[in-house]
């Protein structure tokens, strides 16, 4: 459904309810831009947008069917379709969860498609009116903002991913709890992992598009806002190269808490191991000294039956002080 539609003209920015009345008035005076808005479309209402817009059937399509990975996609008649990843951190679960923001930009219109979730762009609307120069009130500069402001939120994830795994790896560091190696199973290493390569899929795949734009590739990127382009890609390739290093990060965790977790149980063994030597010898002497024979040393001893437990005991603290001073114990 249709969530708003704006328009861009030499007073600013206002929503307007007539949208092909407006568009038409700026096709007439080249110049400003209509801003029509969507929140979760089904096919019939895309392909009726698509109609009037003139839109690219193959950027419907994608936009249709969803499910796709970030990227700009340039067409003949100058138009644009911009996929985005954005991404949510939740305090709660503290889960990344992946929402899909799709743009058609065009000379005089932006249609945002919004599905999985919210995606706040009011304050890049408004951001349009005080824009520099080159970015004031244009479908580019649109795009522009709503870049900036996508990838400005990964940055706020990467940084919630980087207290996360702070956390854990201080965990995995420490004194065992009694269920693992610093409190820390592999689920939860692995959980961490998955949001990683969930934030990684959204970011990096954006990397190269955007890079273009910076390089003034695309249609409507001219000289003067390429350094624009320029500033946000910095600031994607530097959340790229942390978010890559998290995962870095995490398989080394994970091999670390193995080898913990591999120490403890040979520890284990060796501990057990030596409780069984130490049970086995009493009940080795028990076992001789039970034998139901007539000749046999200390038979009709007085002092057999003490001889027999002293003798176990003997035995028994000698391997226990050996192991001791071993580590075994």
């Amino acid at each position: 459904m249709i969530v708003g539609t704006w328009l861009w003209d030499e007073h600013g920015h206002h929503q307007v309810d007539d949208w092909p009345a407006a568009l038409r008035a700026c096709r007439a005076g080249d110049e400003g831009f209509v801003w029509i808005g969507m929140d979760e479309p089904d096919a019939d209402e895309l392909q009726r947008l698509a109609e009037q817009l003139h839109l690219h059937p193959l950027a419907v399509e994608d936009a249709v069917h969803g499910g796709q990975r970030a990227k700009v996609d340039v067409y003949d008649d100058d138009s644009l379709l911009v996929v985005l990843r954005p991404l949510e951190y939740d305090d709660a679960t503290s889960s990344v969860e992946t929402r899909e923001l799709t743009l058609f930009v065009g000379p005089h219109h932006v249609v945002s498609v919004r599905r999985g979730g919210h995606t706040p762009l009011r304050s890049v609307r408004y951001s349009l009116d005080g824009a520099p120069g080159p970015l004031r009130a244009t479908p580019v500069g649109a795009l522009h903002g709503v870049l900036d402001a996508v990838v400005d939120h990964f940055v706020v994830v990467a940084d919630e991913l980087g207290d996360d795994l702070d956390d854990l790896e201080r965990r995995v560091f420490t004194a065992s709890d009694g269920r693992a190696p610093g409190g820390v199973d592999a689920a939860e290493i692995y959980r961490l992992k998955r949001e990683v390569s969930e934030a990684r899929r959204a970011v990096v795949p954006l990397v190269e598009p955007v890079a273009a734009l910076a390089r003034g590739e695309v249609a409507g990127v001219t000289k003067k806002l390429r350094p624009f382009f320029a500033d946000v890609l910095d600031h994607l390739v530097r959340t790229e190269d942390r978010v890559g290093g998290y995962e870095r990060s995490l398989t080394d965790i994970l091999s670390v808490h193995l080898a913990q977790v591999s120490v403890q149980q040979n520890s284990d063994s060796r501990k057990i191991s030596a409780w069984a030597a130490l049970a086995l010898v009493p009940t080795l002497i028990a076992g001789i000294y039970g034998m139901n024979f007539d000749v046999m040393p200390e038979l009709r001893w007085h002092f057999g039956y003490p001889y027999a437990l002293g003798l176990m005991v003997v035995v028994c603290l000698a391997l226990w002080r050996a192991f001791k001073r071993s580590g075994w114990l």
